[in-house]
């Protein structure tokens, strides 16, 4: 069964318009399934072949000749060495569009091959696990119905297959796709202890976040903390929520705020294991919040755009869950794992809204009828952010 993506239509479009398109993201995420499913004249490769990778690296002008074009290179990061060749071959014929579609689940050090490489030749795009927009489901307001989702997480693997175990699935995940790229990306040693230190960045998600203090409780100094924290964003496995500090007149805090990129993954670090267990979690709003915030994410990416995603937060402990930043504008979001919202949870929407430009300013939570408060911020069903245009 396949599942239609969002970014299908700016993918095609991209396709008329450059001679190389990249789209990376997570591993499971999709992006084999969507370039053949959509592009079914274009030849396809992949370099997780270890001898067809081995080719790429050893003699890339070869590898090349061997494939006509239009082409779809998958996990291009592993031969970067062929993106200098695919630069001269596109060169050669610069009115020809859509000659090469690459992929690649390790984003840093493939952006920057690519940037070296491939500079104005190439249109980038990043594809996430499902958003709620691409997912079959019956509605969006079963508290059940949305613990169960979450719990699962949003990688196509679980639509094809409705009786996956997310336990089994996402430990099978970790072990076979996170420590096969982490051992390629570095040398890591002490498995468990990277392990370890992915299970203390669960524990902080939706949460601003101390690396050194992180480091500290883990056993390793901050320059590995660093590292590896790093290799995670490189991996898609963790997405960093930066604050917006353009006010200088402000103090605010300058740390992000963490989120997994996955809440089934999340779920899974932090043993939550069946609905009941996730509603009563401690863990629970912050896995709700990290839900909405990457759903928010992946609309932008949906269209081929950089989300203008951001948290606020004071010295004085002002703190507004999500910003959009649209340059003379801005929406404003608060998020509750709640059904009883309240007029106590928008006081900081009425002193965000008060000092910037606001054009929307939402309470985000689970009940599902649209309610106004006399401050002027309206409390609208969480799906209200999934639904922007």
């Amino acid at each position: 069964m396949y599942l239609h993506r969002k970014l299908e239509k700016p993918l095609k479009e991209a396709l008329e318009q450059f001679p190389v398109v990249l789209v990376t993201g997570p591993r499971q995420a999709g992006k084999s399934t969507l370039l053949q499913h959509c592009l079914k004249d274009y030849h396809y490769v992949t370099l997780d072949d270890v001898l067809i990778r081995n080719l790429a690296i050893s003699d890339p002008a070869l590898f090349l000749n061997s494939y006509d074009v239009p082409l779809i290179i998958d996990e291009i990061q592993y031969a970067p060495s062929l993106l200098p060749y695919i630069k001269m071959k596109v060169d050669a014929d610069r009115r020809r569009h859509g000659q090469y579609v690459l992929t690649g689940s390790q984003i840093f050090p493939l952006m920057k091959g690519v940037s070296e490489s491939l500079a104005g030749r190439v249109a980038i795009f990043q594809l996430y696990p499902l958003s709620w927009r691409e997912i079959p489901h019956d509605n969006f307001y079963e508290p059940r119905h949305l613990a169960g989702q979450m719990l699962k997480g949003f990688y196509p693997e679980f639509q094809v297959e409705s009786k996956l175990n997310p336990k089994f699935w996402h430990g099978a995940y970790l072990s076979t796709y996170l420590e096969r790229d982490l051992r390629v990306m570095r040398n890591i040693h002490d498995l468990s202890q990277f392990q370890r230190f992915i299970v203390l960045l669960a524990s902080r998600a939706g949460q601003l976040f101390n690396l050194t203090e992180i480091g500290k409780e883990c056993g390793i100094s901050q320059t590995t903390a660093k590292d590896w924290l790093m290799l995670l964003q490189a991996t898609s496995i963790i997405y960093l929520l930066e604050p917006y500090a353009r006010n200088i007149t402000k103090r605010v805090i300058k740390s992000p705020k963490i989120f997994f990129i996955d809440t089934g993954l999340l779920c899974y670090l932090l043993r939550i294991e069946n609905e009941e267990q996730l509603i009563h979690s401690p863990f629970a709003g912050h896995i709700f919040e990290n839900m909405v915030v990457m759903d928010t994410v992946k609309h932008f990416a949906e269209k081929g755009e950089r989300a203008p995603c951001y948290f606020y937060r004071t010295s004085k402990d002002l703190e507004v869950d999500l910003i959009l930043d649209y340059g003379d504008h801005f929406d404003a979001y608060e998020i509750k794992f709640s059904s009883n919202p309240t007029s106590e949870m928008t006081k900081s929407l009425v002193d965000f809204k008060s000092e910037y430009p606001v054009k929307n300013c939402t309470l985000l939570t689970l009940r599902k009828e649209k309610h106004p408060f006399s401050n002027g911020i309206t409390s609208e069903h969480w799906s209200y952010i999934s639904k922007m245009s």
